[in-house]
């Protein structure tokens, strides 16, 4: 595909990213259970709440979509998993930070990217509940709307890790948890501090905006980084793994430069893959 047509096709899809995923958060602030986390189903461990209304924000983005690219691939965390023939595939987080929704504290969203040819081209990251729309293109850079405008979104480059606000995140399973915690006390004597928000793509965005940063995690799928990823790329900082690896659930570090190689140098010696 020429990079032409590229760009194009990556503003086609990121309008349509974007429409889907404010309609998708309108209908989860609209009919979030009254019961809160009274919820009706488990994950993988008691602490990982899914809620009716994940599977059905999941269904309402793929009608969508697939009433307007019937003919699209899609990657979704509730099962939402189709193959296609145009060579754009769909990945989507329907509610990232459900916890956080089903306790109805602000930082969750929904997330949606669209790729073609295995590569992230256009990202959409709706945060109902703080009046926020991260949307990025690839080689267009990434930009904040709200209620007051909208603004173009830059990392923070080169803040010393003593001085670095650190986002990081933990799995549901206790004994990874237990070993999540350990990396933490390698990291938090030499940093400003952490934050833990619970969700993965409102961490990502905060880097893109300069709220925080840096980010690392252990354990991210997919669909919690697809647009986030590009966002914070977009933003002008770095996604990856460790020792250039990509970004994956083995271990995803996001930061802008000079911060990046700060903490990636942190966290080698911690050995954060060991579960």
């Amino acid at each position: 595909m020429s990079p032409e047509i590229t760009a194009s096709l990556a503003e086609e899809l990121l309008e349509l990213a974007a429409a889907t995923a404010r309609e998708a958060g309108r209908m989860l602030v609209d009919k979030r259970p009254a019961d809160g986390p009274d919820v009706v189903q488990t994950k993988s461990s008691p602490t990982d709440v899914v809620t009716q209304m994940d599977r059905a924000a999941e269904r309402l983005i793929i009608d969508r979509i697939r009433a307007a690219r019937p003919d699209d691939a899609f990657l979704g965390e509730e099962g939402g998993t189709h193959d296609g023939g145009s060579g754009v595939r769909w990945v989507i987080d329907p509610i990232d930070g459900t916890v956080n929704y089903l306790y109805d504290l602000p930082d969750w969203a929904v997330s949606i990217a669209a790729e073609v040819d295995g590569v992230a081209v256009a990202g959409a990251v709706e945060m109902p509940r703080r009046g926020e729309t991260c949307t990025a293109v690839r080689g267009g850079g990434a930009l904040l709307h709200t209620a007051s405008g909208t603004r173009e979104m830059r990392v923070n480059a080169g803040v010393p890790l003593a001085e670095a606000l650190v986002a990081t995140g933990f799995g549901y399973d206790a004994g990874r948890r237990s070993r999540q915690a350990e990396v933490l006390t390698g990291v938090l004597p030499r940093v400003r501090d952490i934050r833990r928000g619970g969700s993965c793509c409102v961490d990502l965005c905060s880097l893109a905006a300069g709220r925080v940063d840096a980010y690392y995690e252990r354990g991210v799928q997919a669909w919690d980084i697809a647009a986030g990823a590009l966002i914070v790329q977009e933003a002008g900082g770095r996604v990856e793994g460790l020792h250039g690896a990509p970004a994956s659930p083995e271990l995803t570090i996001a930061a802008g430069p000079g911060t990046f190689e700060a903490l990636h140098e942190l966290l080698v010696p911690l050995d954060p893959l060991r579960d």
